[in-house]
């Protein structure tokens, strides 16, 4: 299967409708080290400025959430807890929504996850929840604002991999209704998953 990016027309249609989207795509990171790469398995979607759990709610413009203002495709990239987190910019210029990425099942590169993350790791453990997965691709900081539909960070066609599920997003509890919204999806019965 050959590692192409997407094209910049992909992320050019409704946040919820690309947080399913991107269920079963690749998402590549190529660095000097090697290229890692995973199949995206739990997306959750993020409506700002109305959604409470949202950085951009109530159309809050910081230099962390600038790009998020941009044009969709881009990476949305912050630090939450010590862990760098990945973020798929959508919505048109200044309606400010992204696709978190939650969790995806190593495809390439999984030598490189093991360096990165222990070689203690089960291979579940390797890419199931947000944090880890960046670590384990190689994704940083630096990589911000970059657009996802070319080298080194891209999101590359995928496959069908299960049914999606839905449900609630996890860790807003301090959200009030938005804590409610049912914009969490996943691959039903996919072992990577975050818990």
């Amino acid at each position: 299967m050959s590692l192409k990016p997407v094209t910049a027309s992909f992320f050019q249609q409704p946040t919820l409708e690309l947080a399913r989207s991107l269920l079963g795509m690749l998402l590549v990171k190529e660095t000097e080290a090697g290229t890692a790469s995973g199949w995206i398995v739990e997306t959750e979607a993020y409506i700002g400025p109305e959604d409470r759990a949202a950085h951009s709610f109530g159309n809050r413009r910081t230099p962390r959430t600038e790009v998020m203002f941009g044009p969709p495709g881009h990476a949305y990239t912050y630090v939450m807890h010590t862990h760098c987190l990945i973020n798929v910019v959508s919505g048109p210029v200044d309606h400010p929504q992204v696709v978190l990425i939650r969790a995806v099942e190593p495809y390439t590169g999984t030598e490189l996850m093991y360096e990165r993350r222990g070689r203690d790791k089960k291979e579940r453990e390797l890419t199931s929840g947000p944090g880890k997965l960046t670590k384990a691709l190689g994704i940083t900081m630096d990589d911000y604002g970059r657009p996802l539909f070319e080298s080194p960070l891209y999101i590359a066609e995928g496959k069908q991999l299960g049914p999606v599920e839905t449900g609630t997003r996890i860790g807003i509890e301090n959200s009030g209704e938005a804590r409610d919204y049912p914009w969490r999806f996943w691959i039903g019965g996919n072992r990577f998953v975050s818990k």
